[in-house]
């Protein structure tokens, strides 16, 4: 009797961004029954697992915007044997880097003393908070990067097929139909 093949252990981390990669990872629908044949999930907003372990592979959505993100995407990347960029956030900074030609000062002032309808208001500075970085940066500006997934979020099929090549050991290849940016 041949053992069954060891599943690939995957982790998932949402970063500066709006989760909307993990949403699409979820739009995969009944294939996820066929994903799970093949890999253990860890770390993941879907398992609600908090730290994770050694992994065979890590998918990062959102971009890198306060000290925060630094230090999770590093401890991350060094969990995770290979590491997939995905969403328009980890691979060039997405809308959060939108920002990143305005002053960081002049953008709390402004969100907290004086946008339209604030009273009153007070710049938060809690040591609990963390401190925001100068600009919005891309995965790749801080770790290496073995994938990348654009898109705004990429689609399931983009997704499930990244996923499926990888399973498989073959290098991803995503044709263009796959690779949508509306």
């Amino acid at each position: 009797m041949t053992a069954a093949p060891r599943k690939l252990r995957v982790a998932t981390v949402s970063l500066a961004g709006c989760f909307g990669c993990h949403m699409s990872l979820l739009d995969i629908d009944e294939r996820l029954i066929e994903l799970l044949k093949h890999i253990e999930l860890d770390r993941s907003p879907l398992t609600d697992i908090k730290t994770c372990g050694p992994c065979d592979l890590g998918l990062v959505e959102g971009g890198i915007c306060n000290a925060e993100n630094v230090h999770v995407l590093r401890e991350f990347r060094s969990r995770c044997k290979v590491l997939v960029a995905v969403g328009a956030c980890s691979v060039n900074g997405g809308l959060p880097a939108q920002r990143n030609h305005l002053d960081i000062r002049d953008c709390l002032q402004t969100s907290y003393l004086t946008g339209t309808g604030i009273s009153r208001g007070f710049v938060p500075n809690d040591p609990e908070l963390p401190l925001p970085l100068d600009k919005v940066h891309p995965l790749h500006d801080v770790v290496k990067v073995d994938y990348f997934l654009p898109g705004c979020p990429p689609s399931a099929d983009a997704i499930w097929q990244l996923l499926t090549d990888l399973i498989a050991g073959r290098t991803p290849h995503l044709g263009h139909g796959l690779l949508h940016y509306d």
